[in-house]
């Protein structure tokens, strides 16, 4: 099969024309999908900074290719296998959002187009069961835990590949006891708060040297990111309505803030008001959750920085900025800048726009490329031979922990010492 994909244009670009099939001409999400299609010029300059474009060099395997992709399936031409492989290898890092002049939601349209493409075009049986097993572990803090906790125990007798997949039990520290006027809302989420649970308890102490008590509601969980990504909305729909409610006592009560200490949940979470929109029963309580979700860094360049210089000196520091950082939360920089305020060397790193390919489940279901993204990664961040690495994302963290020669953390702990 050919594909018609017109190669750069500039100033004479038109927007893309559409004829979406009758299936999905009445539905919101056909409708939604529509006028992102409609709002595309065709440009190209997306595939310059997309991870897996580089990476395979097919136009296909770029946002541009799989924009067109999108469209014929919308339009109800001819999808195959292959189709669905090109969408697979998509990333979700939304760079090309940041390189787009033309604000395309080309995340929101891949969420769609693999939701669709999940109901119409069923996958083989293994993969439908693998995808499931996923959905069924990750997003459930207990059953996630006990797989982990089983893996830790047997990883001395694997593999050293599969070793390196499997973290190392970090044990919870103690929150404070201190409680402030001021209180702020933290998500314990899934995968985090069984492998890296040290990192809330971590900004937990930093906000109380501030004034602020730090709390987490037990009933919020998973932000609902891993369902929603994997094409289960409903399912990923329903985790956002159990966390709306846990969280909206606490909100009427004053929380001033969601502090957000995984930019892949945030970036979710900073999206509950548009992906509600339409349920009247939770609308407005979506979009106040919204509204109220605030990446840490950002929360912290708004206090006093100068009580949290800390007490030792870390060495030299190489910072990953996560893709949902930097592109969904639009806060990139802002850990660099909360580091430098408190006197840590940062190292100098390259192609920071680049993903490092954890992705959620990425690492999982595209394992090949992303051990190449990760490869790509780790030495764009060792250029300048730092002592350690943070992140701001526990699926970046443990997936640069897995092959990285230096320690990998959250920026949250440096400050915590």
């Amino acid at each position: 099969m050919g594909y018609l994909i017109p190669v750069g244009c500039t100033a004479g670009c038109r927007y893309m024309q559409t004829n979406i099939d009758q299936r999905y001409q009445k539905t919101s999400e056909g409708q939604e999908a529509d006028a992102i299609l409609r709002s595309c010029v065709h440009c190209g300059f997306c595939t310059a900074t997309c991870p897996t474009y580089q990476e395979l060099g097919d136009e296909r395997d770029g946002p541009r290719g799989r924009i067109y992709l999108i469209k014929q399936f919308l339009e109800g031409g001819e999808v195959t296998e292959n189709t669905r492989l090109h969408l697979d290898r998509c990333l979700g890092c939304r760079s090309c959002e940041t390189t787009c002049p033309s604000g395309v939601k080309y995340g929101r349209l891949l969420d769609i187009g693999r939701g669709l493409m999940e109901q119409q075009m069923p996958r083989p049986l293994v993969m439908r069961i693998k995808r499931w097993l996923l959905r069924m572990v990750l997003p459930y803090r207990s059953r996630f835990s006990m797989l982990l906790r089983t893996g830790q125990l047997v990883r001395p007798l694997l593999p050293q590949s599969l070793r390196a997949k499997i973290p190392e039990n970090h044990p919870q520290s103690l929150w404070p006891k201190n409680s402030h006027p001021r209180v702020m809302l933290a998500l314990a989420g899934c995968v985090q708060s069984a492998t890296s649970p040290n990192t809330n308890a971590a900004t937990a102490r930093v906000l109380d040297r501030l004034g602020i008590t730090l709390v987490e509601v037990p009933e919020a969980g998973c932000c609902g990111a891993v369902s929603y990504h994997l094409g289960a909305h409903q399912e990923g729909l329903a985790f956002m309505r159990r966390n709306i409610d846990a969280w909206w006592p606490a909100i009427e009560a004053g929380a001033e803030a969601i502090v957000m200490t995984a930019s892949g949940c945030g970036g979710t979470v900073q999206e509950y008001g548009d992906l509600l929109r339409d349920d009247p029963a939770y609308s407005e309580k979506a979009r106040r959750v919204s509204e109220l979700a605030v990446d840490l860094g950002a929360v912290l360049l708004k206090e006093d920085l100068s009580k949290l210089t800390p007490a030792s000196r870390t060495g030299k520091v190489a910072v990953h900025c996560p893709c949902s950082q930097q592109h969904a939360l639009k806060q990139g920089g802002v850990v660099e800048q909360v580091l430098q305020c408190v006197g840590i060397d940062l190292a100098r790193t390259t192609d920071q726009h680049l993903c490092c390919g954890s992705a959620g489940t990425y690492s999982l279901l595209q394992p090949e490329l992303s051990q190449k993204l990760l490869e790509n990664k780790l030495q764009a961040l060792n250029g300048d031979n730092p002592d350690q690495i943070v992140t701001a994302n526990i699926g970046c963290q443990l997936h640069l922990a897995s092959q990285s020669k230096i320690p990998v953390q959250h920026w949250i702990e440096l400050l915590d010492q």
